[in-house]
């Protein structure tokens, strides 16, 4: 391969700036695996990054995207021969390493997953990072106990990605799921893939007290806020609240009250830094007892290279609902 196309994002004057470049392997950040990618993702991470609405990077240049899916051309590890199907999602992607917005990808062999049995590239990135931040929460929540015995789990950010397959996942699983929207217009879409209720995000009243009514057995919560106090609030004993994001705000303003009478856990969940073995795991079960029902509802959209600038601001925008997939290959 002499030269290759890749989205590249770069810092020039204080300002972001981003678009495709013709690069040469030699240009990639290190790795002992060369990858041709087929097909990357957008996430909001992403257009945050591509767009300089968020401080994602902390290197330029980079190449964007933090999912990627392929097939491994030449590898120094013995584990992952030429012709092996590969994905990388997060592991510094398109934050200290190049990512998934390029025709090839060099990376260390510690952060490829192989494609669990019966999953093309493209399904992996149907899933791609926000799927398994989503299977990573529900494998947490259930390492410390939650049940769908427990009541109802609430997810919120229920159009997005991760709230999508979230909700596919849980009512898979058996789990009674209530979805936490502002899009009052996609109560058919989150019913059809396992929502059994949809609260609308203007209309709930999240109290004041330290402790409401319990309502939830447990809750999987994208946007921080005003939105995950109210969580803290109203989920029952022994529940589990898994925060993925901050969509809304980084703040909480919430008591101890909670976790010492109803024994309520916080879980944090991190997508990127996950170790290795606990990394596999989590896709070896969503190629199993995770893996979800209605990818052709959440991720029937694909774009090709090309299309990829133009993408991101509607994910700015708050219009994107479930999974958007790159062709890159």
């Amino acid at each position: 391969m002499d030269s290759f196309r890749a989205f590249r994002i770069d810092e020039q004057d204080g300002e972001v700036v981003a678009g495709f470049q013709e690069l040469s392997i030699d240009d990639l950040t290190e790795g002992n695996v060369v990858v041709r990618v087929s097909h990357s993702t957008i996430n909001y991470k992403d257009a945050l990054a591509a767009t300089g609405m968020g401080k994602i990077l902390r290197r330029y240049p980079l190449n964007g995207g933090i999912d990627l899916a392929g097939v491994v051309v030449s590898s120094e590890d013995a584990e992952f021969q030429p012709g092996t199907e590969v994905l990388v999602n997060g592991c510094g992607l398109s934050e200290t390493v190049d990512g998934g917005y390029s025709e090839y990808a060099r990376v260390d062999s510690k952060s490829l997953v192989a494609i669990p049995e019966g999953m093309t590239p493209e399904t992996a990135m149907q899933i791609g990072t926000a799927g398994y931040t989503a299977a990573l929460a529900i494998h947490r929540m259930e390492q410390n106990n939650q049940a769908p015995d427990m009541g109802p789990v609430v997810v919120t950010g229920a159009t997005g990605g991760v709230g999508s397959i979230a909700i596919d996942m849980l009512a898979a699983r058996g789990y009674e799921v209530v979805a936490v929207t502002g899009k009052a217009a996609e109560e058919a879409y989150l019913r059809k893939i396992g929502a059994s209720r949809i609260l609308l995000r203007e209309q709930l009243d999240v109290g004041k007290r330290p402790m409401e009514k319990a309502q939830w057995g447990g809750a999987i919560d994208s946007l921080g806020g005003d939105l995950l106090t109210w969580l803290t609030r109203t989920v029952d004993y022994g529940g589990n609240i898994a925060s993925i994001g901050l969509a809304a705000s980084p703040a909480l303003h919430t008591t101890v009250l909670p976790f010492i009478l109803r024994a309520v856990c916080l879980l944090g969940i991190n997508s990127v830094d996950t170790p290795r073995d606990l990394r596999r795991a989590v896709w070896t079960r969503i190629g199993n007892d995770l893996m979800p029902q209605h990818l052709d509802v959440i991720g029937h959209r694909t774009i090709g290279f090309d299309e990829l600038p133009e993408a991101f601001q509607a994910f700015i925008d708050g219009q994107i609902t479930g999974r958007v997939v790159v062709e890159i290959n």
